[in-house]
């Protein structure tokens, strides 16, 4: 058998991950293409499915009614949506009410139903009149006068809980065309039926991914119990085809990140082999499904240590779930393929769209990455779809494909690459693509059905994605239906749609560095998540040594002189000019970036995402201010008389002494000094004690960004020191980050100085409150406090102190935040999987003991 070389394909692989859109789109559209009397035969093919399904349709309450009739990713339907899941966690009554009212009930909502109505959108009849007519028809809002009013006298005439249980009675119905069943059981026994006809289902059993180790025991027990119970159904009834279960490797481990992957190979691989093993005794299919694109290295990793476990086993029911618009998608397939032959086994793939866009797009942009993941456009992610097809089919002797789509010109487009429907499966959602399917069954396609399995307070996230992808209006789904959506534009080929654009990717999808455009760059993030980037990174920060930067120690009256003198040419140079120093020097902490993190992490105990985060915000606040500066300085012409011309300039007050704390040893330090800096003001900079290495090579990089040594100068030193400085006669302004005692010190002596009032700009430390009500998802709430509390070991100003939870669901929250913190690595911080470093220093260890 050939060798799997692992390393050079997931380099391969890594190489796509955020690679150029077009780039990606050129090499992916010759393998999309086919020849004009293909592409005929391909759209009339789609076009009589399309024709037929229209014109045989009967209206039910089927998911592809509801989102034709029911504009339900409008804003108004996403708000009730949002409304309706929250409802469904609150325990007490009261509260649902009083979230009722203040969704429904308020002056400025009705305003924005009026406005949404106005607008001629698909939201034609309420949701909460549709979620109670299917409980008793007991109000239309049709001819109700304003729509905005209607809502208001719903709430006020019906009470909230009419409202309450209707809306609820109404996100049950809809979790019943979503979800196959409640329990596994449930599942079955609707399946029976279609699974005599010789219908495949794959089960999928919902949950949120692990928080903590008994999540994680919790999940692996249902999985092993759906396991035994599909098996015991099959058995029993004999059916031609065997099912078969879809699996969550990050339901299975609590920490299923790519920091954490030596422990997720030493913990997850066993557990999953046996659930393998388990899946094979029982002669079904066990797929594993694709996740957040940040997890895809890792889970190629777990596949390849998988297999080997396995070995060359005759069960060929281990499968993997491919998301087509990730750009990484065709390398994916052909890893599987090499794994396979390397093992010599078979193994199915599943293709699919993808389900994360949104959040692919946002973390993207949040973490200034230098490109997304995943295509902009629908059409792009159609012509990686086909692509990946052709390239499926090209492994066949490997892979049994499986396709999972709704969209008939994309089956149409398969069945004519792979020349016929034999050995191919297709797979739909439950609940979705049904009059498609029964027709492909007609004619002989073979169908699987994909059925979500689990009870109704754990498929919100699930049934909200799902909404979101089928639901927008670009979906086949909610066109199809349609009879305003012409045939032809539904069939249209992806490749000469995406080819008709001027640009292939998307305008309106802003890329990560365009985020604050034109105002400015966005600062440059590195994906902690692809180890082809942080591996060079942390060999960079490893090398770094200590800076040979200093300043001549000077006395206090000296260093005013100095600085005073300076302030009469820095003052009076352009504001272009020193806006330009500060942008000048952001450049220069992102091509300094290891050196900086080196010291963070040494000098300050931050971990690396930590002090990744503070180059950032460092580099963010030097590009905003000298943004802020250019507009606010420009001259402001004023009001006057006749022949009078009055002009409002704003110019620098003198010497500014800035005093920064050790928790924010370059942000909040630079932060200060920048904004000083570009009003035209010379600084006397005090940093911390505890990071004054940080400070200096911070300052060196100033200087070299063309910032006069005697307009910046920095001061090391204790308590004493930032005394005299803010105490001297010629200071002119305080910037100061630190404690209310301090700051109010300082206040006090400022004061007591005569001449001209000087301005304390104190940003002072506090107790930071988390207030959480019971209509919050508890996951969510466990994974904002661990962020908020335990990043930069609990040492911000603005870490989570005070959690204040609801009786009501208190002890479950606080189980899982337990769980959660237990799972937390605390180490050295120079390693990528610590999450909590050390304190600063002795003297704050011995106050956290006391």
């Amino acid at each position: 058998m050939p060798e799997f070389d692992s390393l050079s394909r997931l380099a391969s692989i890594a190489a796509l991950y955020r690679a150029d859109e077009e780039a990606c789109l050129k090499r992916l559209i010759p393998d999309a293409q086919l020849d004009p009397d293909a592409r005929r035969r391909v759209s009339d093919r789609a076009a009589g499915w399309v024709e037929e399904i229209r014109r045989t349709h009967k209206p039910s309450t089927s998911v592809t009614d509801l989102l034709a009739r029911f504009g339900l990713t409008s804003q108004e339907g996403l708000a009730l949506m949002c409304l309706a899941e929250a409802l469904l966690r609150i325990p007490d009554r009261a509260t649902a009410d009083a979230l009722i009212r203040d969704k429904l009930g308020s002056k400025e909502d009705r305003a924005h139903w009026d406005k949404a109505f106005a607008s001629g959108a698909p939201w034609s009849v309420n949701m909460t009149g549709w979620a109670l007519a299917l409980t008793g028809k007991i109000i239309r809002l049709d001819n109700a006068g304003s729509p905005g009013a209607a809502v208001g006298r719903l709430v006020s005439r019906l009470g909230q809980p009419v409202i309450r249980e209707a809306i609820k009675s109404a996100m049950q119905w809809m979790a019943d065309q979503f979800v196959m069943g409640q329990t596994i059981e449930n599942a079955l026994e609707r399946a029976t039926a279609p699974m005599r006809e010789g219908v495949r289902f794959s089960f999928d059993m919902l949950g949120e991914g692990a928080r903590t180790a008994a999540d994680a025991v919790r999940y692996l027990a249902d999985y092993e119990y759906a396991i035994d119970a599909i098996g015991a159904h099959q058995a029993k009834h004999n059916f031609a085809r065997p099912s078969g279960i879809s699996v969550k490797l990050s339901a299975l481990h609590p920490r299923y990140e790519i920091v954490q992957r030596d422990r997720v190979l030493r913990e997850l691989v066993p557990t999953l082999t046996a659930l393998c093993e388990r899946a094979a005794r029982q002669n079904m299919t066990l797929t594993i499904d694709a996740e957040e694109g940040e997890r895809l290295h890792l889970s190629l990793e777990v596949a390849a240590a998988l297999m080997e476990n396995l070995g060359a086993k005759a069960w060929e029911g281990l499968g993997f779930a491919v998301q087509a618009y990730d750009k990484r998608a065709p390398e994916v397939i052909d890893y599987f393929a090499a794994l396979a032959e390397a093992h010599d086994r078979r193994i199915h793939v599943r293709l699919v769209k993808g389900a994360y866009w949104d959040t692919e797009i946002k973390r993207a942009q949040e973490r200034g990455l230098a490109d997304f993941s995943v295509y902009t456009r629908k059409s792009n992610s159609d012509i990686s779809y086909v692509a990946c097809a052709r390239r499926l089919l090209a492994h066949r002797d490997r892979i049994n494909p499986v396709f999972g789509t709704h969209n008939a010109l994309t089956v149409a487009h398969i069945a004519e690459l792979a020349g016929g429907t034999d050995g191919i499966e297709f797979q739909r959602l439950h609940g979705m693509g049904e009059d498609l399917h029964a027709l492909m069954r007609r004619e002989n396609f073979d169908t699987c059905i994909y059925a979500p399995v689990g009870a109704h307070d754990v498929l919100l996230g699930y049934l909200v994605r799902r909404i979101l992808e089928n639901g927008a209006n670009s979906s086949f789904v909610h066109r199809l239906l349609d009879a305003d959506v012409p045939v032809s534009s539904l069939v249209a080929d992806p490749v000469q749609e995406s080819l008709m654009h001027t640009h292939l990717r998307h305008p309106a999808v802003t890329l990560p560095a365009n985020l604050y455009k034109p105002e400015r760059r966005n600062s440059e993030g590195v994906d902690l998540t692809d180890p082809f980037m942080t591996e060079p990174l942390l060999a960079e920060i490893a090398r770094y040594g200590h800076p040979s930067v200093s300043q001549e120690a000077l006395d206090t009256d000296t260093l005013f002189r100095i600085a005073g003198k300076a302030f009469e040419t820095w003052s009076k140079t352009p504001v272009e000019t020193r806006a330009g120093c500060l942008e000048k020097l952001a450049d220069a902490l992102e091509k300094n970036r290891a050196a900086l993190m080196a010291l963070m992490i040494r000098e300050g105990g931050k971990c690396i995402p930590d002090a990744l985060g503070e180059v950032r915000e460092a580099v963010d606040f030097c590009r905003y201010y000298a943004q802020r500066a250019r507009a606010d300085f420009a001259p402001l012409p004023l009001s006057g008389p006749t022949g009078e011309r009055n002009y409002l300039h704003l110019a620098g007050r003198g010497v500014f002494v800035c005093v920064s704390p050790w928790n924010f040893p370059l942000a909040i330090y630079l932060g200060q000094i920048a904004a000083a800096l570009v009003c035209g003001n010379a600084v006397i900079a005090k940093p911390a004690p505890q990071t004054p290495e940080i400070a200096l090579l911070a300052t060196d990089l100033a200087w070299q960004s063309g910032i006069p040594r005697s307009v910046l100068q920095v001061v090391p030193g204790g308590a004493d020191i930032g005394a005299k400085l803010v105490a001297h006669k010629d200071v002119a302004g305080v910037a100061f980050t630190g404690s209310c005692a301090t700051a109010r010190a300082i206040n006090r002596a400022l004061a007591a100085k005569d001449g001209p009032i000087v301005p304390l700009i104190a940003e002072t430390g506090g107790q930071n409150a988390l207030i959480v009500d019971t209509s919050a998802l508890p996951e969510q709430v466990v994974d904002d406090v661990v962020m908020s509390a335990f990043r930069s070991t609990g040492q911000r100003c603005s870490a989570l102190r005070i959690l204040c939870l609801p009786e009501q669901t208190a002890d479950k929250t606080i189980e899982m935040l337990k769980g959660a913190v237990r799972e937390l690595t605390v180490g050295n911080p120079a390693f990528l999987a610590t999450d909590v470093g050390p304190v600063i220093d002795m003297a704050a260890k011995e106050r956290l003991e006391k």
